[in-house]
């Protein structure tokens, strides 16, 4: 799975974020703009974009985008 690409739609879940402001390093939930609704997208996003399930558990238990991705990727291995 490529990286690059999953930094792209996570970064395209945060509609008043300048996508270059998050790396794959991003701490997401100290962005101004995290909420819930937020959260709610990244699940979607994971599940129609890479066909993986994230939980909301998954998410409160990440800290950078790079977790988020690692979850994603663990479940096309």
């Amino acid at each position: 799975m490529d990286q690059n690409l999953f930094l792209k739609k996570f970064a395209e879940q945060f509609e008043d974020t300048d996508p270059s402001e998050i790396t794959i390093a991003t701490k997401f939930k100290e962005l101004d703009e995290w909420s819930s609704i937020t959260a709610l997208s990244i699940i979607a996003m994971c599940d129609e974009e890479f066909d993986a399930k994230v939980k909301g558990d998954d998410i409160r238990n990440s800290q950078t985008v790079e977790d988020v991705y690692n979850i994603v990727k663990a479940q096309k291995a």
